[in-house]
């Protein structure tokens, strides 16, 4: 990129991302001196179109927040509400919600992987030119996702924004036929999961590591979904209605998009390597399996180009798990309890595929909600990227400009951003100072 002052260019659309932004750079000496991850995204105002909402009505409307991973926004806005009125959910309620949760992780995880982030390592500019030399993968992928839709459909009434939770359990709960049905299909993901934590643990990944700050659910007898106290590798301890303890939103002048600090005022990284090695003694033997045969734990917590890995992992998991729930599935009575609702404040934090997902709503005397904070994992994981931006950049700043740019756009995807609940990106400025 030479030693120029004030050197700027422009990638009109970042591929394989969702959401639009720009990244500024300061060096000086060849030094990053500042990182600028600028998600210029216009609000969409979903935390003022849920007041004076009942509270299922609010689980359908944050539904709309995104099209990937609906379900996340679903799951933390009715453990909230429960949590608060006092509900207690038949088992099998519980279990299904997993089962949904399940079906989630499938379909991000495996569109993520193969669409999104396999072409940076295969050395493709999209998945299209992929699936050109490699046909199979590509198709293996979609299969993949297919399985998740599928249970998305059978269980939320349709694979986008589905429609079937509400406050005490489901609309309606699905005939044990209907679920054995998926089986094969899920026999199948399971077998595709397994064989594609062995094709990106065969990846390489570009040179780089650091000391991250990690934070996710940690459950006592489960890997976390729904449900867990809020941990990290400094020593965090919360419930999941009290991340504000611990962690707030913070404006930077650069960018549309709140950012999220730890109490220090420091970053800190949410998502599926955070989650693998906070809770890697809760997967389910078969991920744990996957795991241990790549030997990748410690590369997956210090490198963030590793983080394909864990996601891999953890779609071993969330389709072992979704066999073992339909192979235990009993139709409960009912589909749902009845609740009176009451005031007070509901909140509850849920793992989104991209990493820890925080609700908070204010229920008023008549019921309803009066004031809504929603904290996705993408703001949370901003400041992280910054910084692992910063620190990697000098090593790239010397390629040609094209090559530079792949680097930290690979870097990017690396965490799966979504900031519309993301990223269109990218728009690079890079000073010289000095």
């Amino acid at each position: 990129m030479g030693h120029g002052s004030d050197l700027r260019f422009k990638v009109e659309n970042l591929t394989r991302v969702e959401g639009e932004g720009s990244l500024r750079l300061r060096v000086r000496d060849g030094i990053v001196e500042e990182a600028q991850l600028a998600i210029f995204e216009a609000p969409r105002y979903f935390e003022a179109l849920v007041a004076g909402r009942t509270p299922d009505e609010v689980i359908d409307i944050v539904a709309r927040i995104c099209g990937i991973c609906p379900v996340a926004y679903q799951m933390s806005a009715v453990h909230a509400f429960e949590d608060l009125f006092g509900i207690a959910v038949d088992p099998q309620v519980r279990a299904l919600r997993r089962l949904l949760y399940c079906g989630e992780w499938i379909e991000s995880h495996a569109l993520h992987i193969y669409l999104l982030h396999a072409p940076d390592f295969l050395g493709y500019p999209s998945a299209v030119e992929l699936a050109r030399d490699h046909r199979e993968l590509v198709t293996d992928g979609l299969r993949l996702k297919k399985s998740g839709n599928h249970l998305l459909s059978i269980l939320g009434g349709r694979p986008i924004h589905p429609v079937s939770v509400k406050v005490g359990g489901f609309s309606r709960m699905p005939l044990r036929k209907e679920l054995t049905a998926l089986r094969p299909s899920l026999d199948e993901a399971l077998r595709l999961s397994q064989a594609t934590v062995d094709i990106v643990a065969g990846l390489e990944a570009p040179a780089f590591e650091r000391e991250p700050r990690l934070v996710s659910l940690k459950h006592r007898a489960e890997y976390p979904l729904n449900d867990g106290r809020i941990v990290s590798t400094d020593g965090v301890n919360l419930r999941p209605s009290d991340w504000g303890e611990a962690f707030h939103e913070v404006q930077v002048p650069w960018s549309n998009a709140l950012q999220s600090r730890g109490g220090d005022g420091l970053p800190y990284l949410l998502g599926p390597s955070a989650r693998v090695v906070l809770a890697s003694d809760q997967l389910h033997p078969l991920a744990k399996e996957a795991l241990a045969r790549t030997g990748a734990l410690e590369s997956i917590r210090r490198n963030p180009y590793r983080s394909i890995v864990a996601r891999a992992v953890e779609l071993v998991h969330a389709t072992a798990e979704a066999i073992d729930i339909i192979d235990a599935y009993v139709r409960p009575g009912e589909p749902s309890v009845a609740y009176t609702p009451r005031p007070g404040v509901a909140a509850w934090a849920t793992e989104a595929p991209r990493g820890l997902l925080f609700h908070r709503y204010v229920v008023g005397d008549d019921g309803k909600v009066a004031a809504a904070t929603i904290v996705p994992p993408t703001s949370q994981n901003q400041a992280a990227i910054e910084a692992d931006l910063a620190t990697f950049a000098p090593a790239v700043l010397d390629l040609p400009m094209a090559e530079a740019t792949h680097r930290l756009e690979q870097l990017i995807r690396s965490y799966d951003p979504c900031i519309s609940c993301a990223t269109h990106f990218l728009d690079l400025t890079v000073e010289r100072a000095g």
